[in-house]
């Protein structure tokens, strides 16, 4: 018998996601004989009690007794139970600092901590992940941005939206467009997320050619893979491993796309080594066309370097000043950038994302707790094993004890 507990979220601004949904539960339980799911009650989630209970799952308060406690983002410190076994979204193994305090109280505790950002297949890639949901809401946010900018449109925002099905009622509003061109940088599941709106709202799609050399009547996007905005320095011919492995030897060539770009839409992966799309210089010039950005990615100081702070769902966007380099409220003046830069962006549609995201645990991890984690998923996936880092992480002893990275 595997006992596994779906855990209340407690992070404040509350996340309503949750790893399984009240029929993949069931699902679950009837795939896979012995296994007993327990859902630790919440007021917050998107899914309410009452759902899981009308499909047989107990709901209760304490879940202490579980084999392995699912959560969706990190677990607070002082709710941490010792030696117990946790996957949820720790935000460790990067060092970050903020939890730096939960690591060391993993370790402190004796409990074996699973993430799910490191869940790959054989061939390395992750095969759990929001992804998809951060760029459906991001290009839905760029749309409601620029829509509200130009007083063209006023979208209902997604988070008001009961899911993605009534989000979809608001795309017929989008045909007030007019002849924009759109920009979106990426080909990893949030862009092809970003896509999918931009397809069902009936944007025509165009070659980067044909984005960068003629003019439409009609709006307009092209997607951009590393290749199209970056190149070797040395002038050699473009090579994509070798990008991904030494992104200082490149730099952007996004130049190219500022002045016949109206929205970008970033969606992809930036190393801190990589090259910036643009410089902050470059957006008061007069080959610098983009008046909205919807940065999915949303790295400070990042990729996108007007993207000075993250935002939140009920304010999500701010607008960059160009002459003077400072930040102003949205759509405060003729001449600035507005900036859509939400953080946590597949809250604004739980249910959908938790349904999606449960399809891929069930997918690619249930099976391993059952087959002896044939495939080796949970083992990479394991950052510390009953209070001891695994080998693969012993690189984060010095951030867990409290060390600065030099």
């Amino acid at each position: 018998m595997l006992k596994i507990g779906l855990l209340r979220e407690g992070k404040t601004p509350p996340d309503r996601r949750v790893p399984l949904t009240p029929k993949k539960c069931a699902e679950a339980q009837a795939t896979f004989p012995g296994l007993q799911i327990v859902v630790q009650s919440s007021p917050l989630r998107s899914y309410a009690d009452q759902e899981y209970r009308d499909l047989g799952l107990e709901v209760r308060d304490d879940v202490a007794d579980c084999d392995v406690l699912l959560g969706v983002k990190e677990v607070a410190v002082a709710a941490l139970l010792p030696h117990q076994t946790y996957l949820f979204f720790s935000h460790t193994i990067k060092e970050q600092p903020a939890n730096q305090p939960l690591l060391r109280a993993v370790l402190d505790r004796g409990i074996t901590l699973l993430d799910y950002e490191l869940i790959t297949n054989e061939r390395g890639e992750r095969v759990v992940a929001f992804g998809r949901y951060a760029g459906i809401v991001g290009a839905y946010n760029g749309l409601l941005t620029y829509g509200r900018k130009h007083g063209l449109f006023a979208l209902k925002p997604a988070h008001e939206c009961v899911d993605m099905d009534d989000m979809q009622e608001e795309y017929f509003k989008v045909k007030a467009l007019p002849p924009i061109k759109i920009a979106v940088t990426g080909t990893g599941r949030v862009a092809q997320g970003a896509l999918e709106v931009l397809d069902r709202v009936g944007i025509r799609r165009v070659s980067v050619y044909d984005y960068l050399y003629h003019d439409f009547r009609e709006p307009v996007y092209a997607q951009l893979g590393s290749g199209d905005y970056n190149r070797r320095r040395d002038g050699r011919v473009w090579d994509t491993p070798d990008f991904h492995q030494r992104p200082e030897a490149y730099e952007s060539t996004f130049g190219l796309f500022a002045p016949v770009t109206d929205l970008l839409i970033a969606c992809a992966f930036w190393h801190p080594a990589a090259p910036r799309l643009f410089e902050l210089a470059d957006t008061g010039g007069p080959n610098f066309r983009i008046n909205t950005i919807a940065d999915v990615t949303c790295d400070v100081n990042g990729s996108i370097p007007v993207t000075q702070r993250s935002t939140t769902i009920p304010a999500p966007a701010f607008d960059y000043d160009p002459a003077t380099g400072s930040l102003a409220p949205p759509y405060s003046g003729a001449h600035h950038l507005t900036v859509m830069a939400v953080d946590n962006l597949p809250c604004e549609l739980p249910r959908n994302a938790s349904r999606d995201f449960g399809r891929q645990l069930l997918d690619h991890v249930f099976p391993q707790f059952f087959n002896g984690d044939a495939g080796g998923v949970l083992a990479r996936a394991t950052i510390a094993k009953d209070g001891e880092l695994t080998e693969r992480f012993g690189y984060l002893a010095g951030y867990a004890a409290g060390a600065t990275r030099p």
